[in-house]
């Protein structure tokens, strides 16, 4: 048994620091949640945060845009000239994935100060992919309505995970030239 310990001991190390950092920051994050979650629900800050970014790079690109709070009080509504094109909800607003994005680089933990300096590059990358990725789903549901379900299923997503999982190459690699050193 304890051979199979040492033999497994970076793969268990790696699972460990993955699952409990994962766990911690998404207990807290959920935490944070729960504050907003009143008999007169609204989306949290960073929701609200989003959406308004979202609209305002709209904006800049000649789009007529106006963001309010959802009628039900859990999204934000993203609309050109008067049409609703996105329901900006908590799952939109990328902290579930920068979570994620981090719990896996502290798994691989290096050098303190480029460990954290990665994740916070990385979650600056992924806050502003997830906010272009936004606006490219509200112009191309404006502009080509027909194309809404795929740009929702299938760009939507690979382009978020598309953009960790690269974040997550880079940081392996990079890792991996600090241990060979």
């Amino acid at each position: 048994m304890l051979s199979l310990f040492r033999k497994y001991r970076l793969v268990l190390r790696f699972i460990f620091i993955f699952l409990g950092s994962y766990f911690l920051f998404s207990s807290l994050y959920n935490g944070y949640l729960i504050l907003y979650d009143t008999e007169q629900p609204v989306p949290d800050p960073l929701t609200q945060l989003v959406a308004r970014q979202s609209g305002t790079l709209m904006e800049s690109l000649g789009y007529e845009t106006e963001v309010v709070m959802h009628y039900t009080g859990l999204s934000m509504k993203l609309m050109v000239e008067d049409i609703f094109l996105a329901g900006i909800v908590e799952g939109c607003n990328s902290a579930s994935i920068i979570i994620l994005f981090i719990s896996f680089v502290l798994a691989f933990f290096g050098r303190p100060l480029s460990t954290f300096m990665y994740i916070f590059a990385g979650s600056v990358i992924i806050y502003v992919a997830n906010i272009i990725r936004i606006v490219i789903l509200a112009v191309s549901i404006y502009e080509y309505p027909q194309y809404s379900g795929f740009m929702h299923s299938v760009f939507f997503p690979l382009a978020i995970y598309g953009t960790v999982f690269i974040l997550w190459l880079i940081w392996v690699k990079i890792y991996s030239v600090w241990k060979k050193g």
